[in-house]
C-alpha cells in the first residue's frame, strides 16, 4: 500500500529526538490536532501564555482549526457562514477560517503533515539537511514557520511574481528564499529548481504537490473539522451537499474524501481559475488567484472522487477583494441589508477564499440546492496577505466608491451563474487523471504503474486510513526517546 513511512533510520531518529528534547520540542499527534481537547492539560496551560505566531515549539499544537482567539485555548472549529444577502442563493455556504492558524493559513498544517513522517522516521536530519518548500502560495510560509519552531533551516522556492507580503515575511523568519520565473501558474519552473537542488543531499525536497502527507493531514484534520462544523449547524433538516475547494496542491480537497465516508451523496467540487482551465478543458494560462491553478494535475489529487469542476474569473475575485475590504464596499453591503457583524469579518477572506465562495455559488445554482443544503469550503487565508494588492488596485484604478461597489456586487455576486461549471462523468474524470502522466511520469520520473494504481479507490483508502496508526505510534515513540 502507499506508505507515509517507507523506511527508518534509527541512528537519525535517536539523534533528532534528543535534539528536540534539548530544545523543548514535543511533536503533536494528528489526533491532537484533530481534537486538541486531548492535549495534556499542562501543555494547554502553557500554550495560553504565548502568541499565535510566536516562534515557540508549543505552537505546533496550534496547528488546528480549533484555536480559541479569545482565551488562547481551544474550542469549536473556527468558521464563517456567508449569508444569502451576499451569495444570492438559498443554500448555506460555510467556510473554515484559516487566519486563526499560526502564519494565518492552514497550509502550516499541510507542511507539518509533509515533514512529520520524514522526521519521525529518520529520513530528515534537521542537523545536516535543509527543508525545501516549493510553493505558489502559503505552503512555503507554513514550512518556514514549522522549521523555525523545530530549529532547522527552511528554503522557500516560489515564483517571483507572488505578493510582496510573502517575501517580506519569509525573510523576517529567517528562511532562505529562491525566486523562480513567473507567477501562480509557473509551477514547472519550481520543479526544475527543486530537481537541481535535490542533486545535493543537504536539501530535502518537500513537494506538497506529490507528498502524501499533505492530503493525509487535510483528510483527517480539515475533514474532521468540516464534519464537526456541519454537525453544529445542521439542525433538524440540514444535509452536507458539497465540499468546494480550490485545487492548488490538491491537499485541502482531500478533506472531501473524509467527508464522503460520512456523507456519500455529497459532491466534491474542484475550483480553478478560468484563465488557466486545466481541469475544465486541458487549458493553460496566467491568472491572479495566488496559490491555485498551476497548469498541471497534482500527483496527490484523487481525481476519481471529484464530481465537478468550477472555473472562476480572477477579475471577479480581485473586484470582490476590494468590495470586502474597502470602506465604501462595507458601507454598501450594510446598506444592502448585510449584518454589520458579518461585513466586519469579510477581511478574513483572501483571494482564493473569495474564489471558493464564487464556486460554491455556482455549485448551489447548478445543483439547485435549497435552504436545507450546506456547502462547506475553506477560507485558506485572509486579506491581510494581500494588502499590497489592494494598495496597488487603488493606485491603478482610483478610489473605491459606492457606484463601483454596487457594480461589483451585482456583476461578481448577483450575476454569478454556473457557466464554466462541469459535472464530471466517469470518462471526464479519467481524462483529468490521465493528465498526470505528462507532468509526473514524463517529467518527474514517477512510475506509470503507480499512476494506474491511483485510479483504484483502494489506493486512497490505504493512503488515508491505513497509515494513521503507524504514524501516531511513530510520533509517540519519537517523543518518548
Amino acid at each position: 500500500m502507499p506508505k507515509l513511512i517507507t523506511s527508518t533510520v534509527p541512528a537519525v531518529i535517536k539523534k533528532s529526538a534528543a535534539r528536540c528534547k534539548k530544545h523543548g520540542i514535543i511533536l503533536p499527534t494528528i489526533t491532537q490536532q484533530m481534537y486538541p481537547e486531548t492535549i495534556p492539560d499542562e501543555i494547554k496551560a502553557r500554550i495560553k501564555e504565548i502568541g499565535l505566531w510566536d516562534i515557540n515549539p508549543l505552537n505546533l499544537f496550534r496547528i488546528t482549526w480549533k484555536n480559541d482567539m479569545q482565551t488562547g485555548a481551544f474550542g469549536a472549529p473556527n468558521y464563517l457562514e456567508i449569508p444569502s444577502q451576499i451569495t444570492g442563493v438559498k443554500a448555506r455556504i460555510v467556510g473554515l477560517i484559516g487566519k486563526y492558524f499560526p502564519t494565518g493559513s492552514h497550509k502550516v498544517g499541510a507542511a507539518y503533515g509533509t515533514l512529520l513522517p520524514l522526521l519521525v522516521s529518520g529520513n530528515f536530519d534537521p542537523e545536516v539537511q535543509k527543508a525545501v518548500w516549493p510553493s505558489t502560495g502559503n505552503y512555503c510560509r507554513g514550512g518556514a514557520f514549522d522549521c523555525a519552531l523545530l530549529d532547522c533551516t527552511a528554503v522557500a522556492v516560489l515564483p517571483e511574481g507572488m505578493s510582496q507580503e510573502r517575501f517580506d515575511w519569509l525573510h523576517s523568519i529567517g528562511a532562505e528564499v529562491i525566486k523562480t520565473p513567473g507567477t501562480e501558474s509557473n509551477v514547472k519552473e519550481i520543479y526544475d529548481k527543486c530537481n537541481e537542488l535535490g542533486l545535493d543531499p543537504q536539501y530535502a525536497i518537500l513537494n506538497h504537490f506529490e507528498e502524501p502527507g499533505n492530503p493525509f493531514w487535510n483528510y483527517h484534520v480539515t475533514g474532521s473539522a468540516a464534519h464537526e462544523t456541519y454537525e453544529l449547524l445542521k439542525g433538524k433538516k440540514g444535509r452536507l451537499s458539497a465540499f468546494v475547494s480550490a485545487t492548488g496542491s490538491a491537499g485541502t480537497i482531500a478533506a472531501a474524501d473524509f467527508l464522503k465516508t460520512r456523507h456519500p451523496l455529497m459532491k466534491t467540487v474542484a475550483v480553478e481559475a478560468l484563465e488557466c482551465p486545466t481541469l475544465l478543458n486541458n487549458g493553460f494560462g496566467e491568472h491572479r488567484i495566488e496559490g491555485i491553478g498551476d497548469k498541471h494535475v497534482p500527483w496527490i489529487h484523487n481525481v476519481r472522487n471529484t464530481d465537478a469542476v468550477a472555473a472562476i474569473r480572477d477579475e471577479d475575485c480581485i473586484k470582490l477583494l476590494r468590495l470586502f475590504n474597502e470602506e465604501a464596499g462595507h458601507r454598501y453591503l450594510i446598506e444592502s441589508g448585510v449584518d454589520p457583524a458579518i461585513v466586519a469579518q469579510l477581511p478574513l477572506l483572501g483571494i482564493s477564499s473569495i474564489g471558493n465562495i464564487l464556486a460554491a455559488i455556482k455549485t448551489a445554482k447548478y445543483f439547485e440546492l435549497g435552504e436545507d443544503d450546506i456547502i462547506a469550503t475553506c477560507f485558506t487565508d485572509s486579506a491581510e496577505m494581500y494588502a499590497s494588492r489592494v494598495k496597488k488596485l487603488r493606485e491603478q484604478r482610483g478610489a473605491y466608491d459606492r457606484l463601483q461597489a454596487a457594480v461589483d456586487f451585482g456583476v461578481c455576486l448577483g450575476a454569478q451563474s454556473y457557466d464554466n461549471f462541469l459535472e464530471l462523468s466517469y470518462q471526464e474524470r479519467k481524462r483529468i487523471h490521465n493528465l498526470k502522466y505528462f507532468t509526473w511520469v514524463e517529467q518527474q520520473g514517477r512510475s506509470e504503474e503507480e499512476l494506474r494504481r491511483q485510479w483504484d479507490p483502494e489506493y486512497w483508502i490505504q493512503t488515508f486510513e491505513q497509515n494513521f496508526e503507524e504514524l501516531e505510534q511513530a510520533i509517540a515513540d519519537f517523543n518518548s526517546l
